[in-house]
């Protein structure tokens, strides 16, 4: 049940909002505490993503503008009609200035991929067969099937080469002053800067990079405490309503991914594909993103567009009928099935996160399930329930990602499929 793409908030120095320009840059990343944290234990939060960004990079990083850049890799080829990627590696060196080797760059990938690795990219590197070293400065990525987005995956933090201890990469800041808010300073690359760049070090250059609730970073804002806010989701956007932030500050990441509800369990009344598409068409998206923020485009279906599928996404039956008549088809079909199911109310738990929008989306979800007749439940966002809400970026273009993503209880068939796509030699086969 989609409703939205997915979208991140940043707040960006305005006139009327600049702090004073001395000292570091301040930058509040909504989340936790920073941590340069392995992310084969896990996925990790945004302000955990900035830290690993700007103090690692992986073979190949993206650019200001989303593309792809080299990082460790100077250059590389894609031979064997994509199931092979050569990489060239630079002259690179840790945060403590020992040199960077290809055996150290294979072995951190390989543990990042491997099967019992809780990176969250892994299940989607699965076409990696073998990572080999070719000469200290080439290594080979060899794929049992082609994957034309290898290298957006490899430009993720998740796949930086980083590490633990002590802290850092290649990237191009440094720690300077550990602790929760750290400071980052920083490198000058012989590599990639001009000479008659290389200045004097000025605090200016220097990023203060704090992890804190949306609240607590909108108010460090509107005080002109820091410069820039980077995060944050629907659940957070109601609050910038109580804060006194010019318009011009804000900007919407149009990012693109799922936001909606995903179905988590299969029983009772959600045991019919027939029931859980009578939900879904009852759910007034337009009006529902409209109440969170304005200009929030609603969609109807997972996929908007084919991505890397032969096919064209599908289309649900009931979008050429108005609200009223989804409404009403809805209605009709919960009672059909309590009368044959001979079953009393039907209650549906709804998992969201804590937040502002969180409270408006369900308010709205639960009016539209009141009016065909289920009496709706809001849960935590970790609890067991009926529904949970999904809210994630797409790493990649892949229409796999998607529906793996989306599909989180699926059916024995439908399930199969998904694994045969992943496995799939070719588009059309996929």
């Amino acid at each position: 049940m989609t409703l939205a793409c997915a979208a991140a908030l940043l707040f960006a120095p305005a006139a009327c909002n600049r702090r004073r320009d001395s000292g570091a840059v301040v930058v509040s990343a909504i989340g936790g505490v920073p941590d340069a944290a392995d992310a084969r234990r896990g996925p990790i939060d945004l302000p955990s993503r900035l830290l690993i960004d700007s103090t690692a990079q992986g073979l190949v990083r993206f650019d200001a503008a989303g593309q792809i850049e080299p990082g460790l890799a100077e250059r590389w080829i894609v031979i064997d009609d994509g199931m092979s990627y050569i990489f060239r590696l630079r002259e690179a060196t840790w945060s403590d200035g020992s040199r960077i080797t290809a055996d150290q760059i294979v072995a951190m990938l390989k543990r990042q991929i491997v099967p019992a690795s809780r990176n969250p990219l892994a299940p989607f590197l699965s076409a990696v067969d073998e990572i080999v070293v070719m000469t200290p400065q080439v290594i080979e990525v060899r794929l049992s099937r082609p994957r034309p987005d290898l290298l957006k995956l490899f430009a993720q933090p998740e796949l930086a080469l980083l590490r633990l201890r002590p802290p850092g990469g290649s990237g191009p800041f440094r720690i300077a002053q550990p602790g929760a808010a750290p400071l980052l300073r920083p490198v000058y690359d012989l590599n990639r800067a001009d000479p008659e760049d290389q200045l004097e070090m000025q605090p200016e250059r220097d990023v203060r990079l704090i992890g804190e609730r949306a609240a607590r970073a909108i108010a460090r804002f509107a005080h002109r405490d820091s410069d820039l806010v980077s995060g944050g989701s629907f659940a957070d956007w109601p609050l910038l309503a109580t804060a006194d932030i010019a318009p011009a500050a804000i900007r919407v990441d149009p990012a693109v991914g799922l936001f909606g509800l995903a179905i988590v369990s299969r029983t009772g009344f959600l045991a019919e594909a027939a029931n859980r598409a009578a939900i879904s068409q009852a759910i007034d998206r337009t009006a529902l993103t409209a109440a969170i923020a304005p200009n929030w485009e609603a969609a109807d279906r997972i996929l908007a567009e084919p991505l890397d599928s032969a096919g064209l996404p599908q289309v649900p039956s009931w979008t050429l009928l108005n609200q009223d008549e989804r409404r009403a088809g809805a209605r009709l079909r919960v009672a059909t099935w309590r009368e044959q199911a001979q079953s009393g109310p039907i209650a549906m738990r709804i998992a969201l996160p804590a937040g502002s929008g969180a409270t408006i989306l369900y308010a709205h979800v639960a009016a539209a399930l009141l009016r065909i007749g289920i009496l709706p439940e809001r849960v935590a966002i970790d609890a067991p329930a009926d529904l949970r809400l999904i809210d994630l970026v797409a790493p990649y273009d892949s229409a796999r990602w998607y529906l793996a993503n989306a599909c989180i209880v699926c059916s024995a068939p439908a399930q199969a499929a998904l694994d045969a796509a992943r496995a799939a030699p070719t588009l059309a086969e996929r």
